[in-house]
């Protein structure tokens, strides 16, 4: 949408098409790095889930939303539980297919950040949080 706006103020169409080429392969990039979770993301006081991807980094969960959503953030992570989700959010988040699973993570500051994930990454929402990962 943004790259219409700026076409119709007289910005060369090349110049909006190098940049939307921009976008598409830094986001192609991010998508292959060792380590990513394809998620969905709620924030704190926040009803409606991000798409986005993301990856633990020691016990900070880093995660950037689809490439026009302009949303990222870091989180140091001090705990997080697993759990199914109830049929409301079944609902809402039917495209990461069955057997998905919904991470609650604790944040230092004491807010919570709800973290959603296809079944292929249910572990790997626990990050460094997971029971195997733990010495013994």
């Amino acid at each position: 949408m943004i790259w219409a706006i700026l076409a119709l103020l007289g910005v060369p169409l090349w110049l909006c098409a190098l940049g939307i080429t921009a976008i598409v392969f830094r986001s192609r990039s991010l998508k292959q790095r060792h380590g990513d979770i394809p998620v969905r993301v709620r924030r704190p006081g926040k009803e409606r889930w991000t798409r986005g991807h993301a990856i633990w980094v020691s016990d900070v969960f880093a995660w950037r939303g689809s490439p026009a959503a302009w949303n990222e953030d870091l989180a140091q992570v001090v705990g997080v539980t697993l759990r199914d989700p109830d049929p409301q959010e079944h609902k809402k988040l039917h495209r990461l297919g069955d057997g998905f699973a919904i991470a609650t993570l604790l944040v230092t500051d004491g807010k919570t950040l709800e973290v959603a994930a296809g079944p292929e990454q249910r572990q790997a929402l626990l990050g460094p949080f997971d029971a195997v990962n733990e010495p013994a």
